[in-house]
């Protein structure tokens, strides 16, 4: 199974809304294995606000176990930093 499908996948079982598909998405395409995203730039990449990214975020962190999502200070915007588990870890 292509990493493709298996993302479409985790997409549809995790039961995510259109917005929550797309930001998870957007994450997916630019993750390495460990990643830091500014919710207000991930707004402005997907043409939404910065609350509803950190609002979708923490609903997708509870979704999706492939993912681990860590909130970081709001000194200057949340930052997000979102590691790619290995399998053993969903477990």
């Amino acid at each position: 199974m292509s990493s493709t499908s298996k993302n479409h996948t985790s997409r549809r079982s995790a039961n995510l809304t259109e917005k929550q598909s797309r930001i998870l998405e957007y994450i997916i395409e630019q993750l390495d294995e460990q990643s830091f995203f500014k919710s207000r730039y991930m707004a402005e990449d997907l043409d939404l606000s910065a609350k509803e990214i950190g609002v979708n975020l923490g609903i997708i962190s509870e979704k999706v176990g492939e993912l681990d999502f860590e909130k970081w200070g709001k000194s200057s915007g949340t930052t997000w930093k979102i590691t790619r588990l290995n399998r053993s870890e969903t477990h």
